[in-house]
């Protein structure tokens, strides 16, 4: 995938097909304007582009926003590649980008250096200084500047529009299962591996400390998690505390990770640490002989709920491999070939 960091595009990724948007996430109504472009780019024989903003808007405009993101930057980047997408311009959002009216978007950027042939965005986009540009005004100026445009109404689950609004409110209630369901995918962050005042191990328990930076802030507790090293394939079941160790009277909120099965130093390694389940709210405890009572129990919990997870995914593959044999049966008494 080539990514331009202005609108400044070599000529062979023009006249493609464009999505437009935040895309903080890549969550499933996200990709539903991904596959309607990347169709659309195929059947054509175009370039497949996506046109996106760092930081985001809201985060440019309010300062003191923090733990907002769903996706770093880089993450973003590499959902779009998984997407397919040829190129993406990743337009830096600054005070002089911000006063842009939409008009001179809709003309200046869009027309004169990246004239593409379709562009796609979501029925709510909005664009342009104050807001003032929509799909009605990006209609109105199709044809004088010659693009097709194809606007996305959004995606639903169980009757409810999936936003990143929504899929954050979700982690932060500590409703991790619904956010995965709506990201199509389980939802996790990434971080080096910070030395600590090294408490889990005093307590029984040697845990790698990471700092949660602007990922959207989890509700406190406890999780069961999955984890990968330094970007490996293989994942490693874990139970996870996310707090300020109230009854240390900590006051700094961490990422502690308990590892199973492995006893090696990960000091400055990369953690990806998935999240899969919530399993309490954090409390603070009398003592530290309460505390690891309490820890035993949470480790047990924690492999109770991965071994559970990996349980379901087994059935739900076996009964697709029974319904699939049954399919093929029934076919062949037909004569039909496969």
């Amino acid at each position: 995938m080539q990514i331009f960091k202005n609108t400044n595009i070599s000529k062979k990724y023009k006249n493609s097909a464009l999505a437009i948007g935040n895309f903080d996430g890549v969550h499933k109504g996200h990709q539903k304007v991904f596959n309607k472009t990347k169709k659309f780019a195929i059947k054509k024989k175009v370039k497949f582009g996506v046109l996106t903003f760092t930081p985001l808007p809201v985060m440019f405009f309010n300062k003191k926003i923090r733990n907002f993101r769903i996706a770093s930057e880089s993450q973003k980047l590499n959902f779009f590649k998984k997407n397919k997408v040829d190129f993406t311009i990743n337009i830096k959002f600054n005070k002089k980008f911000s006063r842009i009216s939409a008009l001179d978007f809709i003309k200046k950027i869009l027309y004169y250096k990246i004239n593409p042939k379709l562009l796609v965005v979501s029925n709510n986009f909005k664009f342009g200084k104050n807001r003032l540009g929509d799909v009605n005004l990006l209609k109105k100026f199709s044809k004088p500047y010659g693009y097709s445009l194809l606007n996305i109404r959004p995606s639903k689950y169980s009757g409810k529009i999936i936003s990143s609004t929504k899929i954050r409110a979700n982690i932060k209630n500590g409703n991790i299962a619904l956010a995965n369901k709506l990201l199509s995918r389980t939802w996790f962050i990434e971080g080096k591996v910070e030395k600590g005042k090294q408490l889990g191990r005093k307590l029984g328990y040697r845990t790698c400390n990471i700092k949660i930076k602007n990922y959207v802030l989890p509700k406190v507790g406890i999780y069961a998690v999955k984890v990968s090293i330094d970007n490996e394939n293989k994942k490693y079941k874990a139970v996870a505390y996310l707090g300020s160790r109230p009854t240390f009277e900590g006051k700094e909120i961490f990422l502690e990770i308990n590892i199973f099965n492995i006893n090696k130093n990960l000091y400055k390694k990369k953690l990806r640490v998935y999240f899969i389940k919530f399993l309490r709210d954090d409390k603070k405890f009398k003592n530290s002989s309460e505390l690891v009572r309490q820890m035993n129990k949470d480790v047990i919990l924690a492999k109770k709920s991965l071994k559970a997870k990996l349980i379901i995914w087994v059935r739900k593959i076996l009964i697709y491999q029974k319904l699939h044999f049954q399919w093929r049966q029934i076919y062949q008494v037909k004569n039909l070939k496969f």
